[in-house]
């Protein structure tokens, strides 16, 4: 739950990001001459180049914490994948039979040696 809540709230921020980032496009290129252009801007004498530079870094800012708390979140609610692994259980091994003679009809006999010292 919180880590889509987190989610949501770091693509909203990459969205309105990308906004002011283009808002801003560069020098003389504000958005009051967007639309007319003129001395007074909508955002006051010094016109959005304030207003959308504190935006943009303080939008810039938040990005940084949504990405460190995506990061960071998932490795402290849980564990290593290794230490949610369980071995399967141990199967038990059959017997080996020896094999047959060339016929099919005897058993193979087990060698023996007799070692003297």
């Amino acid at each position: 739950m919180l880590m889509t809540v987190i989610t949501y709230v770091h693509i909203i921020t990459i969205v309105l990001l990308i906004t002011a980032v283009l808002v801003r496009a560069g020098k003389g290129a504000d958005i009051s001459a967007t639309f007319g252009g003129s001395s007074q801007t909508v955002f006051g004498s010094s016109g959005g180049q304030d207003f959308f530079q504190k935006l943009t870094y303080s939008l810039a800012a938040f990005f940084m914490l949504t990405s460190l708390l995506l990061t960071l979140i998932p490795t402290k609610l849980k564990k290593s994948v290794f230490d949610q692994y369980t071995p399967p259980p141990a199967a038990a091994v059959p017997a080996q039979t020896a094999p047959a003679s060339s016929t099919g009809t005897e058993a193979a006999a087990p060698v023996q040696t007799d070692q003297k010292r």
